[in-house]
């Protein structure tokens, strides 16, 4: 049976999307729960995203962000931390999941909050609220 395909090629499967929420959730545990020793990462509360798994489930994107800290340099700081803790982390996923594989973790800062609140903003503008409301 033939897969229906986003017009871009790169629509995730519910296999994929469920195999994400899963990953999402455990790390979001783990990060939660453990200690990790890298100073960049100590007091750091991590806001995990979303996860988008591979089309065989052997890799997996996770995008973070640190809870509190809106920039750019707090968030990329963050996710090379956590890349250097990604074999640890994924020993603990390893544990919590239930997959055949355990998928290598690929840690990116999240970008999609700055995305939203700038959509906000521009929504917000006199000059856009004009055009928008009825008259």
């Amino acid at each position: 049976m033939a897969r229906k395909s986003s017009p871009s090629g790169n629509m995730p499967t519910q296999r994929q999307l469920r195999a994400g929420e899963l990953v999402r959730h455990a790390v979001s545990d783990i990060l939660a729960r453990e200690d990790l020793r890298d100073p960049d990462l100590i007091g750091v509360i991590v806001t995990v995203g979303e996860v988008r798994c591979s089309p065989d489930l052997r890799h997996a994107n996770v995008f973070v962000s640190p809870l509190g800290d809106d920039t750019e340099k707090g968030r990329t700081s963050l996710a090379e931390a956590l890349n250097r803790a990604a074999s640890f982390l994924r020993g603990r996923l390893g544990r919590e999941i239930d997959l055949k594989f355990t998928p290598q973790l690929h840690f990116i800062a999240d970008k999609s909050y700055d995305e939203a609140t700038a959509i906000d903003r521009l929504l917000a503008d006199p000059r856009v609220k004009r055009d928008l409301e009825p008259e």
